[in-house]
């Protein structure tokens, strides 16, 4: 993983996260995996705030924060937050978090199952993309995009936490998860519902822009530099390239998640 997350999760979901100064939880090793997902970031926390579906279970605040929270007026959910100060939540996720002064402890969201896809759009396939940073961008283009939903593994990925999801600026509450064991299976599901399954991969032997797309369209990413799989690749009905006229032919991979997105948007008419 090419960012360490501040926020892996506490041992035990029953559990009470041990605290530490000013009644934050200390710093969480990577194999502790159960427990509160941690949000940071005005974005982040208002988005999980106003969502039904997200349950808080702690939220931090500086005074400043606050103060927009009120001024703003932004439903706390019958919360009561506990006010801190800036280096007490610096402390608790390291100095380059930006924070702006909220940090709530909630409990994860609920995921999806494949057969409660909807059939009349996109949804987005991660094959073992395990930067935070990146899955979190590419989840603020599948929000933009009005992607149905993103579908992930439950190993070799990166948690719906810190990180990830101060990244997604709020995304997360926006697009659905699907967390699935096995992909190529999922895969296979998919297609039996109905996808079209478009792996995306630089030796593809068509061009996105020019492969016949239908609803509902998957359309299947790999890791920055190894790709999509071999296993994941057999399995996707078809593999398109993106061509493009540069010097440069290869994207970021959150960058060409957002030009397959548009591509892919226009080809199914929900461009509005």
């Amino acid at each position: 993983m090419a960012s360490r997350d501040p926020s892996s999760r506490f041992k035990g979901s029953n559990r009470t996260p041990p605290r530490g100064r000013g009644g934050l939880p200390h710093r969480r090793n990577r194999e502790d995996r159960d427990g509160p997902a941690i949000l940071y970031g005005w974005h982040t926390v208002t988005l999980a705030l106003a969502n039904p579906k997200r349950k808080i279970r702690k939220l931090f605040v500086t005074e400043n924060a606050l103060r927009r929270l009120q001024d703003e007026n932004i439903d706390l959910k019958k919360l009561t937050p506990e006010v801190v100060r800036p280096s007490v939540i610096d402390q608790r996720l390291g100095p380059d978090a930006v924070h702006q002064g909220l940090l709530a402890e909630a409990d994860p969201l609920p995921a999806l199952d494949i057969s409660e896809l909807p059939q009349d759009g996109i949804v987005l396939v991660l094959d073992q993309i395990t930067d935070p940073h990146n899955v979190g961008a590419i989840l603020r283009s599948a929000a933009a995009f009005a992607v149905e939903a993103v579908v992930t593994t439950a190993r070799h990925s990166p948690e719906a936490t810190g990180v990830l999801a101060k990244s997604a600026s709020g995304a997360l509450e926006l697009v659905p998860l699907v967390i699935v064991q096995n992909l190529a299976r999922a895969l296979n599901e998919m297609k039996e519902h109905g996808f079209l399954t478009v792996g995306l991969d630089s030796e593809g032997s068509t061009n996105l822009a020019e492969t016949e797309l239908r609803a509902p369209l998957a359309l299947v990413l790999g890791a920055e530099g190894k790709g999509l799989r071999q296993l994941t690749r057999e399995t996707c009905g078809t593999v398109a390239r993106l061509d493009m006229p540069g010097e440069i032919k290869s994207l970021n991979v959150s960058n060409a998640t957002a030009l397959a997105l548009y591509i892919g948007a226009s080809r199914l008419g929900l461009m509005k």
